[in-house]
């Protein structure tokens, strides 16, 4: 907790300095008893509309599971499948909270501060903080709130879906973030990116769970 709110007061609220064309999602989940973190990472071209490359990695867990701090179990197997990518993200989009954080420091701001990406922070659900309900439109928006501090919008990516949670994570401010994740929600509630690294990590564990000393 103490390495979180050091390293919160690094993240840098910022506009993004240009046009966003390359945005790497990525996600993680737990096989094998805890005992390996699987990570993809899907590099989606956003003009395109196209995946450009994808790649897995798989990392032995090395900190036990406490609320909070999950960031710490991830972030090896993360940054490990962020590192086999070839061309370079303008954005790293994760499936995971950044400000939107008790610490103000969730899984987006750990991988920006790390890699030195501008990075988004785009939740499924809610960890902290308090929201009206947004309007049933694409693009309604309102609030997250904690603390009497603005941490993210809850966002609404296609007309009557759930709602999704967008913080800032690093180098870059929260309506570029929401921008970034509305122009890769395309068809679906998730945005292409997270959405598709979902899918290979998915895959990725069905094959871990065949072979249990998987390479990656």
């Amino acid at each position: 907790m103490a390495v979180q709110r050091r390293l919160a007061a690094r993240v840098e609220e910022r506009p993004l300095p240009r046009p966003v064309r390359l945005v790497a999602g990525v996600d993680a989940a737990f096989a094998a008893e805890d005992a390996r973190c699987i990570a993809g990472v899907v590099l989606w071209d956003v003009a395109a509309r196209t995946v450009v490359e994808h790649h897995v990695a798989i990392r032995p867990l090395t900190f036990p599971y406490i609320p909070g701090l999950l960031s710490f179990r991830e972030a090896p197997a993360v940054l490990a499948a962020l590192r086999k990518l070839r061309a370079r993200p303008d954005v790293v989009m994760c499936d995971g909270h950044g400000l939107a954080h008790p610490r103000r420091f969730g899984l987006a701001c750990h991988v920006g501060l790390v890699t030195g990406l501008p990075t988004v922070g785009c939740a499924k659900s809610r960890l902290i903080g308090s929201h009206e309900t947004p309007g049933r439109g694409r693009g309604a928006r309102v609030p997250l709130r904690h603390d009497g501090d603005v941490i993210g919008s809850v966002l609404r990516t296609q007309t009557g879906v759930r709602p999704l949670f967008i913080s800032v994570g690093h180098r870059i401010d929260l309506a570029g973030a929401e921008a970034v994740v509305l122009a890769c929600a395309t068809r679906y509630r998730l945005p292409e990116p997270t959405r598709r690294a979902d899918g290979i990590v998915a895959a990725a564990r069905r094959r871990f769970l065949d072979s249990p000393t998987p390479r990656g």
